[in-house]
């Protein structure tokens, strides 16, 4: 057979549906019956270990494949990653040989080595064995090379395709995550007696640091919380559910304290007493962030108790981005409050009460929301948010959260995201529906209230 169709056969190993053991097995044992020798040995480099691992042999005993190591700074191997072709012509009296004794007694007497490279990178060794001393040919030497050079390819092939399989098995993974993360969200808001509430959440990748929660008191109060985790995808994804967790259990243990005191529930939740309350939750959820939290992490939170009998809220914003009320044309920041969670365990808060009215329209959101960039990399901004929100702000909730999308959508275009956005929209009473809800009727819908979408 010659040479070329020899290589050619070789070749076809390679793109056969075989895995890489079975590739290099069947090139070790393609090299020895093509050159006649007795056997043959492939080596690959352990970077970590500094040295060549057996991978595959052929014609070679088990004794022998375990005589001992061979390194990177061996003599042959220096060579062989230089790339020259190694010919021993006789082992027994080459003092380049490290294990003579075995050698003898396998029966071997001549060696050739050549590296086995991929772009350039050394990745291991291919030697060839014969019972003759001067045995190999410039010959043999080409069609070694062509074998090392096979085995390179189907070695990188191989890892590349794991890699491959592992990164789909992790995408995978990410998107089942996904979709329990995005279960964490509220499908739909309460309802709420006097309050009309709508939301959306929008992840950039399968996961995120967003979320935002409705934890009913009773049939007139509710607590709105709305946070993000700095940070993005896994990490941020897993500190955003401990500490979802830790803001739902803190509410249950103050709905127990209620149905256990009995009719007198709602003097604990009014007035200076919910001031209180707010500010000793928002200490503790501060004192367990600053011990999970490293550093460089932090969680923004904006906490709210909206009482829809008495028409108040009570709030505490640590380091998020303020609430906005908008007030017949007004529009105010409510933003009192203090650090973000996680830096300082001592860190004190303020908190503040507001009196709503019929017609109010509060906005919770995070960073997401305004950040968003057209293609030219300008950013849609808190001005443009507000502008959008209040053209709408007699509409219901609905309407109100879908519009300001639909205007962000408009300015940004197709330009990609890199960060989560989340929005709640609460109106007070009934809603006007003036010639300005009439109007956004027209206006592009982008999203459906309550629905946790998942691209935007």
């Amino acid at each position: 057979m010659e040479i070329d169709e020899q290589i050619y056969q070789l070749s076809t190993l390679v793109a056969g549906d075989f895995s890489l053991q079975e590739v290099l097995d069947k090139l070790a044992e393609a090299a020895v019956k093509i050159i006649g020798a007795k056997a043959c040995s492939i080596r690959l480099l352990d970077e970590e270990q500094n040295d060549l691992r057996m991978r595959s042999t052929y014609g070679l005993s088990e004794e022998y494949r375990s005589k001992g190591p061979v390194t990177k700074d061996d003599v042959v191997i220096k060579a062989a990653f230089a790339g020259q072709a190694i010919v021993i012509n006789d082992m027994r009296i080459d003092d380049r040989i490290q294990y003579k004794q075995a050698t003898e007694k396998e029966g071997l007497v001549s060696q050739l080595t050549v590296a086995m490279q991929f772009r350039s990178k050394s990745i291991g060794v291919l030697r060839l064995y014969s019972p003759q001393p001067n045995d190999f040919t410039p010959s043999d030497i080409v069609v070694a090379r062509a074998v090392a050079s096979q085995c390179a390819v189907a070695i990188t092939n191989a890892k590349l395709y794991a890699e491959a399989i592992e990164a789909q098995r992790f995408t995978e993974q990410m998107r089942l995550a996904g979709l329990i993360q995005r279960r964490m969200i509220p499908e739909k808001p309460p309802k709420i007696e006097g309050l009309d509430i709508a939301a959306t959440y929008i992840p950039c990748f399968d996961v995120g640091g967003d979320f935002y929660d409705f934890l009913p008191i009773n049939k007139d109060r509710l607590v709105i919380t709305i946070a993000d985790v700095i940070g993005k995808g896994v990490p941020a994804a897993i500190m955003m559910s401990w500490f979802r967790g830790a803001v739902q259990a803190s509410t249950e243990g103050f709905r127990e304290v209620l149905r256990d005191v009995g009719p007198m529930a709602g003097d604990l939740n009014s007035g200076m007493r919910n001031v209180v309350r707010t500010r000793n939750a928002i200490e503790n959820f501060n004192k367990l962030a600053s011990m999970e939290c490293r550093e460089g992490e932090f969680i923004t939170l904006y906490y709210a108790t909206i009482d829809a009998a008495e028409k108040t809220m009570t709030y505490c914003n640590c380091g998020h981005e303020p609430a906005v009320l908008i007030r017949d044309g007004q529009v105010q920041d409510l933003s009192a409050g203090g650090l973000v969670l996680g830096v300082d365990p001592h860190a004190k808060y303020d908190v503040e009460t507001v009196e709503l009215r019929d017609g109010d329209c509060l906005l919770f959101y995070t960073d997401g929301l305004i950040d968003a960039m057209d293609f030219n990399n300008d950013l849609w901004g808190r001005e443009r948010m507000l502008e959008a929100a209040s053209r709408f702000v007699d509409c219901p909730a609905d309407h109100v959260v879908r519009n300001v999308l639909a205007f962000r959508r408009r300015f940004a275009g197709l330009a990609r995201q890199v960060d989560d956005t989340s929005i709640i929209a609460v109106k007070v009473g009934d809603p006007r529906r003036s010639e300005g809800c009439g109007a956004c009727m027209s206006t592009e819908t982008v999203h459906i209230v309550g629905e946790r979408s998942e691209a935007e």
